[in-house]
């Protein structure tokens, strides 16, 4: 009964220690300058440093790259986009658009995970029965829908890492549609950051061709679920 009842205190203590040491890593980039460093203005004035250890340790580089830029995802920090192109002008199309794929699924399936494991039994009880239908329709469908949320940029990438946590997707699924989904959009991004020396600001980076074509594509990943729902409905003899 002891080792029970210290089994079910150590859980909510392992929450609120997960929890603190995200909210302490966010507040230390902020705190220790991070903004400043993670910018555009930052990146230009490095540039030929970056390219030069690139040239030297690229395995380090890469690895450090990887690291920062998963932790940004992860953290749900600002500047993912910039690290996009920074990797484009480091490391080259093919390369960075491998690292940038890998490090940032690998920072949206951290935060996915952290998020399921601190928030998701909690918002799903507050939620009730309108929770549980939400969750029972993405779920049913849920690799095309995000894949859809990947692919169009209708909303931040931070809230679409998050917003899955509180459904019942299996993890490989969520692992499967992310880094498909980013595919198109990191791959667009680090090419432009070939031309970083010629950058500005990273607003605006994307012509409206671009974006019309993700959202063709977007409206393509959603195709298996309409079809999925109205098999669903339609009446046994018409499937």
């Amino acid at each position: 009964m002891t080792h029970r009842a210290d089994s079910d205190r150590a859980v909510p203590l392992a929450k609120i220690v997960l929890a603190i040491a995200f909210v302490a890593a966010i507040a230390a980039f902020f705190v220790f300058g991070g903004p400043r460093y993670l910018s555009l203005e930052s990146v230009k004035e490095h540039r030929d440093a970056l390219r030069a250890f690139a040239d030297e340790h690229l395995v380090s580089a890469l690895l450090v790259a990887f690291a920062i830029y998963a932790g940004v995802v992860a953290l749900s920090l600002p500047g993912a986009l910039l690290l996009s192109l920074t990797a484009g002008f480091v490391f080259g199309r093919w390369i960075g658009t491998a690292l940038a794929i890998a490090a940032a699924t690998t920072g949206a399936t951290l935060v996915f995970l952290a998020a399921r494991y601190l928030f998701a039994d909690a918002a799903r009880q507050r939620l009730g029965a309108t929770g549980a239908r939400i969750n029972a329709g993405f779920t049913a469908n849920a690799f095309s829908y995000l894949l859809f949320l990947r692919l169009v940029p209708l909303f931040p990438f931070f809230v679409v890492n998050l917003a899955p946590a509180f459904t019942s997707i299996p993890l490989r699924t969520y692992v499967a549609a992310t880094a498909l989904g980013i595919v198109p959009g990191t791959f667009v991004y680090v090419n432009l950051g070939q031309a970083l020396g010629r950058l500005d600001s990273v607003r605006g980076l994307v012509s409206g061709e671009t974006l019309l074509a993700f959202v063709l594509l977007g409206a393509l990943a959603l195709v298996p679920a309409i079809v999925h729902r109205w098999r669903s409905r339609a009446p046994a003899g018409r499937r």
